[in-house]
């Protein structure tokens, strides 16, 4: 029984000991108890940092082709719709084939242009300047080849909660299908945009911001796809920097 009441009085004791640290000590509360914001460091994006939406333009302006900013005042501006019920599914399955090669050869081969080594169908070397990070990649095998992503440059998550879910599948399939829409790009730099807008990704190659968004605006334009409005806030202040910047494809 004594032995009893003395564990009792040294696990009070403890208690009060730890309560009376914690007066005296409150940010050791606040330490231990307030939850750790995601700041998304881990993927190089500080989110607390002010937000760098300078970019250098590279494009001349197309008599025939109306300009990025001209199109974006177009653009309805609402909020997301829920994301329920998205799947990549709801879109497509997988690369279909045109003139009898897969989709995601032909726009490697478009990229790579006269580099582009080719088995078949199959790109298996060549060289381009990657769009996102800025870098002139050589593609020595398939290996290397293996390594770079098509891209849906609008996502296909960011399109079905800015309209796309209430489109019928045929359009939606054009959107997820649509050269448009597609660029070959590395494979980290396209894991780190996931599926972001322009309000919370940009590239990291600010020679290719301008012609980014104007490919998002293009797209989103051409579907009838609408903007939030920090999305159009965020591509404004890009487009800022290159007012002449032309749509792509309307």
């Amino acid at each position: 029984m004594k032995l009893k009441t003395r564990k009792i009085s040294a696990v009070v004791l403890a208690l009060g000991m730890a309560a009376l640290w914690l007066l005296i000590n409150p940010e050791s509360y606040e330490q231990i108890f307030t939850k750790v914001e995601n700041t998304g460091a881990e993927s190089g994006v500080d989110y607390n940092a002010e937000t760098d939406y300078s970019a250098e333009p590279t494009t001349e302006a197309e008599s025939d082709a109306p300009l990025a900013t001209e199109i974006l005042e177009k653009l309805e501006v609402k909020g997301r719709a829920p994301k329920t019920g998205y799947s990549r599914e709801q879109f497509y399955n997988g690369w279909p084939t045109v003139e009898g090669c897969s989709l995601r050869q032909r726009i490697l081969k478009r990229e790579l242009g006269d580099s582009a080594v080719l088995d078949g169908c199959n790109v298996i070397s060549g060289e381009f300047d990657e769009p996102y990070t800025g870098e002139h990649k050589v593609l020595k095998d398939k290996t290397e080849v293996a390594k770079i992503q098509i891209d849906h440059v609008m996502a296909l998550s960011d399109a079905w909660q800015k309209g796309a879910q209430y489109k019928d599948y045929e359009t939606r399939n054009k959107i997820a299908t649509d050269p448009l829409n597609l660029l070959a790009v590395d494979g980290a730099a396209n894991q780190q945009k996931s599926d972001g807008d322009a309000a919370t990704w940009l590239p990291k190659n600010k020679k290719f911001r301008c012609q980014y968004v104007a490919r998002q605006v293009s797209v989103k334009y051409k579907y009838e796809l609408w903007v939030t409005e920090a999305e159009k806030e965020a591509i404004s202040k890009v487009l800022a920097n290159c007012p002449n910047e032309p749509t792509i494809g309307i």
